[in-house]
């Protein structure tokens, strides 16, 4: 059972509508996360809650959340009120699984330097704005 499946489980048995938005790209034999920083949406109709989980490995918790904390999408879906958390599965002494939730919270991002990406400009194309 992969580390998304069972964050998955463990919202549904919260009281979550959960469902995985990571998608899989063919052509370049790659996974992509939805806006670059979750693998899985979830939404809880009594505590309206929006949430959206980095799933991994305990040992992976790190790596994971350095990425999606250096994305300024991050930040956007933090200010619009949803929620974040990174979960990290592991296997305790008795080879039960256990949970390693790391929620991120707006005010431990920092500030973000928000600039706008240049336009690419085909060659013989003019530029307009």
């Amino acid at each position: 059972m992969s580390p998304t499946s069972r964050t998955l489980e463990y919202l549904r048995r919260q009281g979550f509508l959960a469902t995985v938005v990571e998608t899989f790209n063919h052509h370049v034999n790659r996974k992509r996360d939805l806006f670059g920083i979750g693998d899985v949406l979830a939404v809880h109709p009594v505590d309206r809650v929006v949430l959206i989980v980095q799933t991994t490995t305990k040992g992976h918790v790190a790596d994971r959340l350095a990425r999606c904390v250096a994305r300024p999408e991050l930040a956007t879906w933090l200010r619009s009120g949803a929620m974040f958390e990174c979960h990290g599965w592991y296997q305790d002494a008795e080879s039960r699984w256990r949970l390693h939730r790391v929620p991120v919270q707006l005010d431990e991002l920092g500030e973000i330097a928000w600039t706008r990406p240049k336009r690419k400009i085909r060659r013989g194309q003019p530029e307009l704005f």
